[in-house]
């Protein structure tokens, strides 16, 4: 069997280190198999627990379960909070209830959280059962607030000081008191009496200062105002703003509940902007481990809506039929109006849907996007214009054919540089998600458009 390794792999890894690599992994199953503990115990703990979930994610199913059975309470807990949701989910159920409840006791609450949310209801109460009445209250009070909130996302331990406390007494107190801190945290929030923030002193300036200082005389102002039932994409879009490494969750009265950190806040940034690209697509769901089912689930709703759109596209098209019958020419150059139009509009609403999740599309800057795609359209429109209608005629002979799809092409690309801004911006007024259903709409109006201009321009010149 192979050494631990010393390294971490990269992704420019050549040929030889890819079979080696592969070979490796091999090991990790021989040692599964052969129900070699020490060596699997030994391996994971040496490895950062991210490098040690992505080295079991490349096992199956069956030697993942095997290797989840076999470690039992052995698995490290940090590895098992680093494994994609589908892995984690099937970890937790293959580990006894005793052991899942002793892996709750070593994580800080918001990961505790993650872990209950994969479990059945049922299964959750028997788990909570095993735990202290104190920690079983901290964890049912984190199912009290909605999904993809804020007050879900926090931790509820974090450190926190009265205004009239000294430098030395903070710091004296954290010592006494360390097996009660979080794991990790990057400020000390200051709060009254009945409990209410105040600011924030950082610990780097906590420590740098005299101990006989106040709080209050150092503390700083609280930049973000995150509330616990504050969606979980605003809360991240802070983040974003202020450059935080941490921030406080406070109820609507301003009393601090708990923090927000930054591991907890990038993974909702990925979560949502990877929701986001896949509902341009008209996709749900993009995991490894979908079933031929569950992507049948995810994309055939979205194939349906898009078969109504292509029906309404074809209507257009069929009130030019007598047109289409005397000179089948058109029929030859519909799909390039179309294709080209299609296109223009989803850069426009690429751009448009990226700039409302970076709140960019507010105000007067909204305004200006439309104009700025609207102008860009059209001076696309221009240049593809023109080389379309040169190739028409050499291709055709016909003038009135070329200005026909000239003209259209320019028509479909001012329009497409439109919508591919407006449509966004208005469902995102209606109070719809402009990433799950600005796509079927934007290509939608393009083809209308691009179908109607040029078999209607056609008519009139030709006909």
């Amino acid at each position: 069997m192979s050494d631990l390794p010393q390294t971490q792999q990269t992704d420019n890894q050549d040929d030889s280190g890819r079979e080696a690599h592969l070979a490796f992994v091999q090991d990790v199953r021989d040692a599964i198999w052969d129900h070699d503990t020490r060596w699997l115990t030994r391996l994971l703990g040496r490895l950062h627990p991210a490098d040690a979930a992505d080295l079991l994610e490349q096992l199956s199913s069956d030697d993942f379960a095997a290797c989840v059975d076999l470690l039992g309470e052995q698995l490290p807990t940090n590895v098992i909070i680093e494994l994609r949701d589908e892995y984690r989910e099937e970890a937790v159920e293959v580990l006894p209830d005793e052991a899942v409840a002793a892996v709750l006791e070593q994580l800080d609450s918001d990961d505790v959280t993650t872990i209950l949310e994969d479990l059945e209801d049922e299964r959750r109460e028997r788990i909570l059962e095993e735990l202290s009445p104190e920690d079983r209250a901290s964890l049912e009070q984190g199912f009290a607030y909605d999904e993809e909130t804020a007050g879900r996302l926090m931790q509820r331990e974090y450190f926190a000081a009265p205004e009239f406390w000294t430098v030395g007494h903070t710091i004296d107190h954290a010592r006494d008191n360390a097996e009660t801190l979080p794991t990790e945290f990057f400020q000390v929030f200051v709060i009254d009496p009945a409990h209410k923030l105040k600011g924030q002193v950082p610990l780097a300036l906590l420590l740098r200062t005299a101990r006989d200082v106040n709080l209050s005389d150092i503390m700083e102002e609280v930049e973000s105002d995150i509330t616990v039932d504050m969606d979980q994409e605003e809360a991240a879009y802070q983040f974003q703003k202020y450059s935080l490494a941490s921030a406080p969750v406070t109820d609507d009265t301003g009393r601090l509940l708990g923090m927000l950190t930054v591991d907890d806040v990038v993974d909702v940034i990925q979560e949502e902007n990877t929701e986001d690209l896949l509902a341009l697509s008209g996709v749900n769901s993009a995991d490894g481990s979908d079933t031929v089912l569950d992507s049948v689930k995810a994309r055939a709703p979205w194939l349906a809506v898009n078969l109504i759109t292509a029906f309404i596209a074809s209507g257009i098209i069929s009130i030019f039929e007598n047109t289409l019958d005397q000179i089948v020419q058109l029929a030859i150059l519909m799909p390039v109006v179309a294709a080209l139009g299609g296109n223009a509009g989803s850069q426009g609403l690429a751009v448009a849907v990226r700039a409302i999740a970076e709140r960019e599309m507010e105000g007067d800057a909204g305004r200006r996007a439309i104009l700025r795609e609207t102008l860009t359209g059209l001076a696309n429109g221009v240049i593809f214009a023109i080389g379309v209608a040169i190739i028409a005629y050499i291709w055709f002979q016909n003038v009135g054919l070329s200005i026909a799809i000239s003209i259209a092409m320019f028509l479909t690309f001012v329009w497409a540089g439109f919508s591919g801004v407006v449509v966004p911006l208005a469902l995102k007024r209606a109070g719809a998600d402009p990433a799950v259903a600005s796509s079927v709409f934007v290509l939608t109006l393009t083809d209308i458009m691009a179908f109607f201009s040029f078999l209607g321009l056609a008519t009139l010149i030709l006909v």
